[in-house]
């Protein structure tokens, strides 16, 4: 007979090798191209060392002159917090009672959710690796009527159905003192979401966001590409040399931009560019440029089952969640996820995994991994932006 025992050293012998296997690398490309690491974690906090320019004392000089005298090399302390990543399954008592005399059925009824755990969980760390960390869904970008359940928005690639949602003034410094929303339809073609019930007031240039996550996620692209500002503890206005290379209002898109990013990154800090990310929509532009000069698409097969198109060698890759007409140029040797541990289940004081939802007839479990995204040379990175799609 299947019983919770049995369900919880499933989850823990069979599916938690495979889940962690799928959301290390099989949730996004950019997330395969990622160290994962247990270094440089100190407590709750993630402190790394890093360089900038040359240490100097090299230089010719005469037969019996002046050695060159060296100066000590140039370091800053970046350091940040772990961030709690969560994700949590819910089994009812009657579905599992149905299928405690058959295998198959529990084997499927597992299988679902697990399926459904690694879905959304790919889909929000994927949006993460490309967020500011304040968990930012979109924004409201038309007045709002008290009875509206229908929101204009700035973006929805963030955004799937049946997403629940808390809103969020425009300072992201508070909620809105009312209950979650659910998102019961997306209008992508004209950005509109239709909610499970009306706000009740003008919320114009609020935010969308997660549940509970309000400047809580892990420091993604938009914020190691936010101008000025503070990175890591560090304030890059004092520290300039921390600035990402950023070009806007490219307009149409061609190689010789693209390239002249990476020559500038390449030739002013020595990385190696070797990944490059942009929205569907810009990832079209390109190939239509391929396409005037009746140039040949390469594709690339990379780690996790993804595709990309080749340019010059680098994975060029399209991601739903950059934003639709901007491309970005990264040296991924640069970041580290920084890890507590892998993808673990929550345990009780008994080592059970499942436990029942208090005062209803619900299981849960849940899934934690403790881990923040480090990019230790912000200035090794590209971006364009204001690429002109059809």
């Amino acid at each position: 007979m299947i019983t919770l025992q049995t369900a919880d050293n499933a989850l823990k012998t069979v599916y938690l090798g495979v889940i962690g296997n799928q959301l290390n690398i099989g949730a996004n490309p950019l997330l395969t191209k990622i160290k994962h690491t247990t270094n440089n974690i100190y407590g709750n906090e993630i402190r790394k060392a890093t360089s900038y320019g040359f240490s100097g004392g090299v230089s010719a000089g005469s037969e019996d002159g002046s050695l060159p005298t060296a100066d000590s090399k140039k370091y800053v302390t970046f350091t940040t917090t772990l961030k709690n990543l969560y994700g949590t399954i819910e089994i009812s008592d009657k579905a599992i009672r149905c299928s405690q005399n058959s295998a198959g059925a529990f084997v499927n009824l597992l299988n679902d959710e697990m399926e459904s755990l690694i879905k959304s969980s790919a889909f929000n760390l994927g949006r993460m690796l490309y967020g500011d960390g304040r968990s930012v869904l979109a924004t409201i970008a038309a007045d709002v009527a008290s009875t509206d359940v229908e929101l204009t928005l700035d973006s929805v690639r963030n955004l799937m159905e049946n997403m629940t949602i808390n809103i969020c003034d425009n300072a992201c410094t508070f909620y809105l003192p009312v209950d979650p929303f659910v998102i019961r339809y997306i209008d992508r073609v004209n950005k509109t979401v239709t909610l499970s019930r009306a706000p009740g007031l003008n919320i114009k240039n609020y935010h969308l966001t997660t549940i509970n996550g309000l400047n809580k996620e892990i420091t993604g692209l938009g914020k190691i590409f936010e101008p000025n500002g503070t990175l890591y503890g560090v304030d890059k206005s004092t520290n300039p040399w921390m600035n990402p290379y950023s070009k806007g209002s490219v307009g149409t898109l061609s190689e010789t931009v693209m390239q002249e990013a990476i020559d500038t990154v390449e030739e002013n800090t020595g990385a190696e560019i070797d990944y490059i990310a942009c929205s569907s929509a810009v990832r079209r532009a390109y190939q239509d440029g391929l396409n005037t000069y009746r140039r040949n698409v390469d594709i690339m097969n990379l780690q996790g089952g993804f595709k990309a198109i080749s340019y010059n060698g680098i994975p060029l890759v399209n991601d739903r969640f950059v934003e639709d007409d901007t491309m970005y140029l990264l040296s991924t040797k640069n970041f580290e996820m920084c890890q507590l541990c892998d993808w673990e289940w929550l345990e009780n004081n008994d080592g059970r995994i499942i436990k029942q939802k208090e005062g209803k007839p619900v299981y849960t479990a849940t899934l934690v991994k403790y881990a923040e995204l480090l990019c230790d040379r912000p200035n090794a990175q590209a971006k364009l932006s204001g690429i002109t799609i059809s």
